[in-house]
């Protein structure tokens, strides 16, 4: 084969030699022929990498194999190029549209441009959405046809989406009771963020020092009212001492203001209380009764548990109150935690995030919190002074008569409640973490009482929030009468924690004659319930295990007994409802009774032997299956002297009044898309009746000093008619 090599040879003379040769001083160079290129090629194709022994024959024209073997690959990172050029200008090219078609979309919720990240709408939320929106409008049209003497109807009504008869589908129901569906305004895109907290950065300590100011300051900024010794905040006062300096727009008339402040002592280091302040869920644990939803939308700045001074989180809650007449107030907000170490105190501060609130709210009404919150202060023994601001611009909507007095006083969400529903949760997580109290009754061990303790918890929240509008449950009213507070509602059920099918709910709410604590202290008392018969059905009760809960001996867990196959708890429907097994000759009752200075519960449930005793063996206890029912009591006309939680005994006070507020709930069918028949509410609304009826008897019994006649005031059936003239010292004030 005649080769030839990049540098000048001789022929006849071999390559040793060569080099032996002084070379010139300018080398020439000789280009390999074409039949020689076209051999290499050859050989090239065949093996573009050689092994030792072709090398050394090849040694005199490796280095052209080299040169073809770098030029092949050059050539090959040149194509890989073109083809990634290629796929990045496609990806660019989709991106940009994408951008464009999101800019465009328009949010379903709230009718403003949709959020990056926004989930697609689900037509079942507008189907409940307009179910509710159906039912105000038919509620606005019989009052103005009461008020104008002429039937008045809504114009253009469409198709009702509801049949009135409530045979229903149970699909328009259905709601995820662990993990609420997520609106547009649960997402908040990114860029919104930074805008966010390079504002949030900048005024959070101009909400501290209004909160420390709002906490400390008297009059002229809080002024109080000599008859009944609340506080009221002046607002002109307000609105001159705090120019809030985030250029707000003023709110229209349809907005008002609502301020309250109260302050007291809980057993709860200050360390733990911020703790559970800045975790949602624990958060939601500390007000089961108040906080429906909550959640941390996005953390800024975080390390208190690491003993740093600040945090500033954007969170969201929604906030009820126990019963379908009143609607949940839904809001975002920053939440800002500082320390003074000098002082001693943690600040907590919740305030709005202003201009984009418009764009995060679509709750109705319209709900903006103010700068609220509280201030702690470490006390000996692992107590804490909070005292405690709750300030927000409320929609000025009506709500029911029966509630009005209740939610314009500020009770319903003011910070009385608040705190007093802190006193008591905190000396409740006292009782749970504590391991030297003796129980009465049959527990077991420390684990056993923690898992009863858990399963109550559970229990009580999920009581509270099945009987509200939490999630955008829709409630149905029976009767057109403005006066009537019965609501029926039904839900799907297909996750652990209650019994799967379709769970129909029925809530009344009954003004009464009498203190909140004697209502509260009939319903606890398992000896006085049994004079109930629509709820004992006459048998007696026993009390097996009993847990304290607090300082008040209504405070408490009860396990009861009753003997008997079938319990009054139970009321026959035409379709098949969820009972006690009745092939068993022991019914056992899991309820819980809390009391404070806000109101009182007492909620219990039916639960299986063999469920108990996988709580009282130590074992997980949260797919026991829970189905609660139970009382609600709020006073509505508290004097400034009265006794926050009298005893049993104190009847003195016979001017004060209450609310009680009635839920039952029944498992309708096991078969998730069954539908809801007319029997099924009548039997449920029957019982409701019968159980306002007698508890209005055995209160009138044990209490007739107290009011000689109450038995004509009451207002059966969930009525919220006023009383007569004779019963005029005990009625509502005037809505």
């Amino acid at each position: 084969m005649e080769s030839g090599s990049g540098s000048e040879h001789v022929e006849g003379v071999s390559g040793n030699e060569q080099e032996n040769e002084q070379q010139p001083k300018k080398k020439r160079y000789h280009r390999h022929t074409i039949r020689q290129i076209q051999e290499m090629e050859s050989l090239f194709k065949e093996c573009p990498h050689q092994d030792d022994k072709q090398r050394m024959k090849l040694s005199q024209v490796k280095f052209w194999f080299q040169n073809r073997l770098t030029q092949m690959k050059a050539q090959q990172d040149r194509a890989d190029n073109a083809i990634l050029r290629a796929e990045i200008e496609g990806l660019k090219n989709e991106n940009y549209r994408l951008q464009a078609a999101l800019r465009s979309v328009i949010c379903p919720n709230c009718g403003g441009p949709a959020m990056l990240g926004e989930i697609a709408f689900d037509e079942q939320q507008l189907r409940i959405e307009n179910a509710r929106l159906k039912e105000e409008l038919d509620r606005v049209c019989c009052i103005a046809t009461r008020y104008s003497g002429r039937p008045v109807q809504a114009i253009g009504s469409p198709p009702p989406l509801l049949a009135p008869s409530l045979d229903l589908d149970m699909n328009i129901y259905g709601r995820n009771f662990p993990d609420p569906m997520p609106t547009c305004h649960d997402i908040i895109s990114v860029q919104l963020l930074e805008e966010v907290k390079s504002m949030a950065l900048q005024f959070a300590k101009s909400a501290v020092d209004e909160l420390v100011k709002m906490c400390q300051l008297g009059e002229p900024l809080w002024i109080q009212n000599s008859e009944n010794g609340k506080e009221a905040l002046n607002v002109e006062e307000y609105g001159r001492m705090f120019p809030w300096p985030l250029n707000l727009k003023q709110h229209p008339s349809e907005f008002k203001t609502e301020a309250t402040r109260d302050s007291a002592v809980v057993i709860m280091n200050s360390m733990n209380l911020v703790d559970a302040f800045l975790d949602s869920t624990k958060w939601m644990e500390l007000f089961p009764s108040i906080i429906s939803r909550a959640k941390t939308v996005h953390v800024f700045t975080s390390g208190v548990s690491g003993h740093a001074k600040s945090s500033l989180r954007v969170m969201y809650a929604e906030l009820q109150v126990l019963s379908p007449l009143i609607p949940t107030r839904e809001t975002h907000f920053l939440r800002y935690c500082q320390q003074n170490v000098d002082e001693g105190t943690w600040a907590i501060v919740d305030f709005p995030i202003d201009r984009y609130q418009d764009i995060l709210q679509s709750s109705v009404p319209r709900y903006r919190r103010s700068p609220s919150g509280c201030i702690i202060q470490d006390m000996p023994n692992g107590y804490s002074r909070v005292t405690w601001v709750e300030h927000a611009d409320i929609e000025d909507k009506p709500v029911h008569q029966i509630f009005n007095n209740f939610v314009n006083s500020g009770m319903a969400f003011g910070a009385p409640r608040w705190l007093a529903v802190l006193q008591r949760q905190c000396e409740r997580v006292a009782s749970l973490m504590a391991g030297n109290i003796s129980d009465l009754g049959v527990i077991p061990s420390s684990e056993a009482r923690k898992n009863l303790m858990n399963l109550a918890q559970r229990m009580i929240r999920t009581f509270s929030v099945n009987i509200s509008t939490s999630s955008g449950q829709s409630w149905t009213a029976l009767s057109e009468s403005s006066d009537d507070t019965v609501r029926i509602t039904t839900r799907k059920i297909t996750e652990l924690g209650q019994p799967n099918g379709v769970i129909l709910s029925a809530v009344s709410t009954t003004w009464l004659p009498y203190p909140h604590y004697l209502v509260f202290d009939l319903l606890r008392d398992e000896r006085r319930r049994s004079q109930l018969d629509v709820l004992s059905n006459g048998n007696s009760l026993h009390e097996v295990a009993h847990i304290a809960n607090g300082s008040h001996p209504g405070n408490c867990i009860s396990l009861l007994r009753v003997n008997a196959s079938v319990s009054g708890l139970e009321f026959e429907f035409p379709s098949r409802m969820v009972a006690s097994n009745p092939s068993q000759n022991v019914e056992l009752i899991l309820q819980e009774s809390c009391t404070d200075q806000s109101g009182s519960l007492v909620v219990y449930t039916t639960i299986d032997v063999d469920a108990i005793q996988l709580a009282m063996s130590g074992e997980d206890p949260s797919c026991i299956p829970l189905l609660p029912m139970g009382f609600s009591i709020v006073p509505v006309t508290p004097t400034a002297d009265e006794n926050p939680i009298p005893s049993s005994g104190d009847e003195n006070n016979s001017s004060a009044s209450c609310l009680l507020t009635v839920g039952l709930q029944v498992l309708a069918s096991t078969i998730p898309t069954a539908k809801l028949n007319l029997s099924s509410v009548t039997a449920i609304s029957n019982h409701l009746c019968n159980t306002v009826h007698q508890i209005n008897a055995a209160l009138s019994n044990s209490s007739s000093s107290i009011c000689p006649d109450n038995s004509s005031s009451i207002m059966l059936g969930g009525s919220s008619t006023e009383p007569p003239p004779a019963a005029a010292a005990t009625a509502p004030p005037k809505q």
